[in-house]
């Protein structure tokens, strides 16, 4: 009985002094950082492998440290406070990963997966594991099996930019109706006026078919230049 006593005080101390229990939070952070990264980088994504992995990390370590410096009982110190840093500065990261143009937007997922893997981190830092990896798994699984589904949902109606160069004084009401037969909806329309031409900058929504076919119709007509879809 004493050596068993013994024993498990010594293991007790080992784990205390090496601190393995943080060893293995930062190794687990590693590996979920790592397994959404790597479904980040096969799908091409700017934050990728490496990315995620060093925000899961540095999350965790963050959380351990928060927890550690409020003390055993809590009361020297905060532990939520640093914590809540991070959920704040990570939006810096997922601002980065936004981007803008001509009125699309590109980078939401990644900028979401950046924010989620952080709050993995914190969570493994704070030594909910099960949380943490459940956590991970369900990122996962919206990652790579939705993936393909939302893909083929936004083709099937989506959002295009379309320019539509025309003759001077060109009357937008035809290629208008010509648009709405074709199944299509112009939800945003600029108009720019030029010595040799009368330009349309539309923002175009329908069924992502279509999109060819009113092209063709409109280039056909007499009074229409070109037409460019972005």
């Amino acid at each position: 009985m004493m050596l068993t006593q013994l024993g498990s005080e010594m293991l007790q101390d080992l784990v205390l002094g090496l601190r393995l229990d943080l060893l293995f939070k930062l190794a687990a952070s590693v590996l979920l950082g790592g397994a959404i990264g790597l479904e980040r980088q096969i799908s091409g994504k700017a934050a990728g492998l490496r990315t995620n992995i060093l925000i899961c990390l540095g999350s965790a370590l963050v959380m351990d440290l928060s927890m550690h410096l409020a003390g055993p009982d809590g009361r020297s110190g905060d532990p939520a406070r640093i914590a809540a840093q991070v959920v704040t500065g990570i939006g810096f990261i997922g601002a980065g990963t936004i981007m803008q143009s001509k009125g699309i937007i590109h980078g939401l997922t990644s900028a979401a997966t950046i924010w989620v893997v952080a709050a993995i981190g914190l969570t493994i830092g704070a030594g909910y594991y099960i949380e943490g990896f459940g956590t991970a798994i369900v990122v996962l699984i919206v990652l790579s099996a939705l993936g393909e589904w939302e893909h083929k949902l936004v083709r099937a109606h989506r959002s295009v930019p379309m320019t539509i160069r025309a003759v001077p004084q060109c009357d937008f009401a035809p290629l208008e109706a010509l648009l709405r037969d074709c199944g299509l909806r112009v939800a945003r329309r600029d108009t720019w006026d030029h010595a040799r031409d009368r330009v349309f900058e539309l923002l175009v929504r329908g069924p992502a078919r279509q999109f060819d076919v009113a092209q063709d119709l409109l280039v056909a007509r007499e009074d229409i230049f070109d037409v460019t879809l972005h």
